[in-house]
């Protein structure tokens, strides 16, 4: 099944006309305009499959998030509906991609930029499916003349894919005169803007902080398209998630030990510091460890279904059920 063939919107179409298939992944050039009265199948091209097979891949990595898939289903959309307005030579534009994700840590912010990476990648917009991930440090100096190349370092590892900020509000240190935050933002403002064809940079953090940050750099703000809401998973959602995250490792939970998760869950949300799906992560690696503990204390042989399955004790030994005080179990913290 061949694709459209077209080249990314907004750039130059070539001289000659006579085309062969772009490489799946690759803007490739351009096919014979196609007649007013033509008709054209969106589902045939080539890059639509591979949209299709990284959205797929999306809903069965990420459980929930129903208006993030939506977002990034209806950006898939537009892009590819822009492939085919270039085959009936309609005007195009470049459009802009830099984006936002907001939400606390543990909601899939990484994953759907590396998803995003792909599709962007599939239709022609990045020539490669990366995700350059940062924080402050990785960009901003100590020292005069130590931002630029570090900024410049990072943009340069994340070109013709995506530069992913985490924690992006702390380059902007308005109370301290002496920060080299701006000179950073100031780059990025430029290489946004000069090189929006081939690099695509998104913002991430929690929202509050995220609103101030924007509305204290107006020049980035207009230069974001897309700002995305990462809502906090709900307790089913986090017990889903563990369901799934055990059986990617061959474990899995009686129904005994379910139930007691479920109750881990409700308590572990309400105390400091929780971290969605990484909370969870850190909670199995707990259980993990007090399952091991008991096998070997037993002194004796064990079988195939002791070594997979989690019972209630070794999600009740976790301190968190006798702790009266918030308490976290995150690494380095006392809850087990």
């Amino acid at each position: 099944m061949s694709g459209f063939g077209l080249y990314r919107p907004g750039d130059a179409a070539p001289a000659s006309p006579k085309t062969t298939d772009p490489s799946p992944g690759t803007a490739g050039p351009t096919a014979e305009p196609l007649p007013d009265d033509a008709r054209l199948d969106l589902s045939s091209d080539d890059a639509a499959a591979q949209v299709r097979a990284v959205l797929a891949e999306l809903d069965a990595d990420l459980i929930g998030l129903a208006a993030v898939k939506k977002r990034i289903r209806e950006i898939a959309a537009l892009l590819m509906v822009d492939r085919a307005r270039t085959r009936f030579s309609l005007a195009t534009s470049t459009p802009t991609l830099h984006m936002s994700f907001t939400g606390g840590p543990g909601t899939g912010k990484t994953t759907v930029a590396l998803r995003m990476a792909e599709i962007l990648h599939a239709l022609g917009y990045l020539r490669v499916p990366r995700v350059h991930a940062v924080t402050r440090d990785d960009l901003v100096g100590q020292f005069i003349g130590h931002t630029a190349p570090k900024t410049k370092q990072a943009l340069a590892r994340a070109a013709g894919g995506v530069l992913f900020i985490d924690e992006a509000y702390y380059l902007y240190r308005p109370d301290n005169e002496r920060d080299y935050g701006q000179e950073a933002i100031e780059i990025l403002l430029q290489e946004m803007e000069s090189q929006r064809e081939s690099l695509v940079v998104i913002f991430a953090g929690y929202a509050d902080r995220m609103e101030t940050f924007f509305s204290s750099n107006p020049g980035l703000s207009s230069r974001v398209a897309h700002h995305i809401a990462f809502e906090d998973y709900t307790a089913p959602e986090l017990a889903a998630i563990a369901e799934v995250m055990l059986a990617r490792d061959d474990y899995r939970f009686t129904p005994e030990a379910a139930a007691a998760f479920a109750e881990y869950l409700q308590l572990r949300m309400a105390r400091p510091r929780f971290a969605n799906a990484r909370s969870v992560r850190n909670a199995l690696d707990r259980a993990r460890l007090r399952h091991a503990n008991r096998l070997v204390s037993l002194d004796g042989p064990v079988g195939r279904d002791e070594l997979m399955t989690l019972t209630e004790a070794d999600v009740r030994a976790s301190s968190l059920f006798a702790e009266p005080t918030p308490a976290t179990d995150e690494p380095g913290q006392t809850t087990a």
